[in-house]
C-alpha cells in the first residue's frame, strides 16, 4: 500500500476521531485540547497507534503555522471596544508579567534541577506565556460567562504574550550559543522585534481590508484563499524583517476584525473552523512527539515544577503586574488560575532541540509534562473556581439566524440586534404599539429557538431578540422605544 495513502488515512481518521471525542469536553468539562494531546500520545510509537514520528523541525514548522492561524482567528473575533478598557493591564501582563514568571521559574529550576542558570532561564522563558489556543478554546467552551472585564483581559493577554516568550527564548538560546551579547544588544533586539511586529501587523491588516474591498472577485470562494495566504504572509514577511511574526499576526487580525470588509462574516466563520483544525493538528502532532516512558523519568521533578509554576510563579507575575489596577484580589486570583500552558510552550520547547542546546531533551519533556498538568489541573477546574470566587455570570449567547446579513459602512441603514428588556413598559405590547421610528423595520423576532416573522399585531416579550433594519441616525430612538420611554403607562 502506498505510504502516502496510509499517512493520509491515519491523519484524517485522527482528525475525525478528535472531533467526535471533543463531545466529551462539552459534556463532562474535560479540556478539549487535553484530549487532542492524549490522542496524539496514544497514536504515537509507544501508544496503540505505533506511529513513529520524531521530526522536531517539521513539528516546529507545523506549530508555527498553526499558531499563526489561531492568533489571526482570535484577533479577528476580538472586539476593540471590549478590550480597550483593559488595554493597559493586558500589555503589562503580556510583557512584565511574562518576564516575572520566566525569572521566577528560571531561578527555581536552577535550584531544583541543577541546570545552568542560562539553561534554567531558558526553561522559564519557554513556559512563561499563557497559550492563546488553550485560553480561547476553554473560555468559549467552558459553559460559563465571567463578570466584569475578566474575559477580555484574559483573551488579550493570551493573544499578545507569546511574542515576549519567543523573544526571551531566542535570546537565551543565542546566549547558550556563546554569542557575545550585552544588555544593550538584547534590549535593542527586543525593542526592534516588538516595534516591527506591531507596525507590520497594523499596516498589513489595513492593506488586507483595502485589498479585499477593492478586488471585486468573480468567485466568492477565493476570498477564503486570500485570508489563508494572508496569515502566513504576515508572519513570514514580519519574520524576514527580524520582527515578531506572532505579534504581527494577532494585531493584523485585531485590525481586520474591527473593520468592514467584503464577506466578513463568512471569512470569520471560515477562520473559526481553521482555528479548530489547526488546534487539532497541532496538538496531535505534539502528542506524537513525546515518549511517555521519558515522562516517567521526570515525573517527580515535573510535579514539583508544575506546582511552583501554577501556584507561585504565575500568581507572582499577575499580582505584581496588576498591583496598580482596579482588579480585585479575587479577580487576580482567577486570572492567575487561567494561566493555562498549551501548544505555545511545547512549540517553543522544540527551538532548543533544533538548536542543539545542552539538556534540551530534559527541557522538552519537562515542558510537555507541565502542559499536561496545567490542562488537567487548571483547565478542568476553571468553571468550579469561577463559581467558588463568585465571578461567574450568565453566558452571553449569540443569536443564530436562518439567513446571512452584512452591514456596510457606506450604507445609511443597517440590520441590528436589539434585546427587549424584561419589565420594560414595552413588554407585552404589539409591534404597532412600540412607536419605533417610521424608517425602522422589525424583520425578525428570535424567541428562544423559534423565529417569528412579525406583523403589526405580534406581541413582544422580555428577552426577545429583535432584528431591526434601522437608519443609523435613529439607533438610539429605537432602543428608547423598546425600553418604553415613549409609551404611556
Amino acid at each position: 500500500m502506498n505510504s502516502f495513502e496510509v499517512s493520509a488515512f491515519a491523519l484524517s481518521f485522527l482528525i475525525l476521531l478528535s472531533i467526535m471525542v471533543s463531545k466529551l469536553s462539552f459534556r463532562f468539562g474535560i479540556p478539549t485540547l487535553l484530549l487532542f494531546l492524549l490522542m496524539g500520545m496514544l497514536a504515537g510509537s509507544e501508544g496503540i497507534g505505533k506511529i513513529d514520528f520524531n521530526d522536531y523541525n517539521l513539528a516546529q514548522s507545523l506549530g508555527v503555522v498553526a499558531l499563526s492561524y489561531i492568533l489571526l482567528a482570535g484577533g479577528m473575533e476580538t472586539e476593540w471596544k471590549v478590550i480597550r478598557p483593559v488595554l493597559r493591564e493586558g500589555i503589562v501582563l503580556s510583557t512584565f508579567g511574562v518576564v516575572v514568571t520566566a525569572t521566577a521559574v528560571g531561578f527555581f529550576s536552577h535550584w531544583l534541577l541543577g541546570l545552568g542558570l542560562i539553561e534554567s532561564l531558558l526553561l522559564g522563558s519557554v513556559v512563561s506565556s499563557t497559550d492563546a489556543a488553550s485560553v480561547f478554546n476553554l473560555l468559549r467552551t467552558s459553559g460559563i460567562g465571567l463578570k466584569g472585564r475578566l474575559k477580555p483581559l484574559l483573551e488579550l493577554e493570551s493573544g499578545s504574550n507569546d511574542p515576549m516568550a519567543v523573544i526571551l527564548t531566542l535570546t537565551f538560546i543565542s546566549l547558550l550559543g556563546f554569542e557575545s551579547k550585552n544588555m544593550i544588544d538584547i534590549a535593542s533586539m527586543v525593542l526592534w522585534q516588538v516595534m516591527v511586529g506591531a507596525i507590520m501587523g497594523l499596516i498589513l491588516g489595513k492593506l488586507f481590508v483595502e485589498f479585499v474591498n477593492k478586488i471585486n472577485l468573480e468567485y466568492d470562494g477565493l476570498y477564503t484563499v486570500i485570508i489563508l495566504a494572508t496569515g502566513i504572509f504576515i508572519y513570514s514577511a514580519t519574520t524576514l524583517l527580524n520582527g515578531n511574526g506572532f505579534l504581527a499576526v494577532y494585531l493584523a487580525g485585531l485590525y481586520m476584525g474591527n473593520r468592514y470588509f467584503v464577506h466578513k462574516k463568512s471569512i470569520i466563520r471560515f477562520m473559526d473552523g481553521m482555528g479548530w483544525l489547526m488546534q487539532i493538528v497541532m496538538f496531535l502532532t505534539l502528542g506524537l512527539l513525546v515518549f511517555p516512558s521519558e515522562l516517567n523519568k521526570i515525573a517527580l521533578p515535573g510535579v514539583v515544577f508544575s506546582i511552583f509554576l501554577i501556584f507561585i510563579a504565575r500568581p507572582l507575575g499577575v499580582m505584581l503586574s496588576l498591583s496598580l489596577s482596579s482588579f480585585s484580589f479575587k479577580e487576580r486570583i482567577f486570572i492567575s488560575w487561567v494561566g493555562l500552558r498549551g501548544a505555545a510552550p511545547i512549540i517553543l520547547a522544540t527551538f532548543p532541540l533544533t538548536a542543539g542546546v545542552p539538556n534540551s531533551g530534559v527541557i522538552f519533556n519537562l515542558v510537555f509534562f507541565t502542559v499536561l498538568s496545567s490542562l488537567l489541573i487548571q483547565g478542568s477546574t476553571i468553571k468550579m473556581v469561577a463559581k467558588f470566587l463568585k465571578l461567574d455570570a450568565a453566558i452571553d449567547k449569540k443569536s443564530l439566524y436562518p439567513f446571512e446579513f452584512e452591514n456596510r459602512e457606506n450604507s445609511d441603514s443597517k440590520l441590528e440586534e436589539y434585546l427587549m428588556p424584561f419589565n420594560s413598559p414595552a413588554e407585552g405590547r404589539t409591534v404597532r404599539e412600540l412607536q419605533i421610528p417610521e424608517d425602522a423595520l422589525i424583520t425578525l423576532i428570535c424567541r428562544g429557538d423559534n423565529y417569528i416573522v412579525p406583523t403589526g399585531r405580534t406581541q413582544v416579550e422580555g428577552g426577545d431578540v429583535l432584528l431591526i433594519l434601522v437608519n443609523k441616525a435613529n439607533e438610539a430612538r429605537v432602543a428608547e422605544s423598546l425600553r418604553g420611554a415613549n409609551l404611556k403607562t
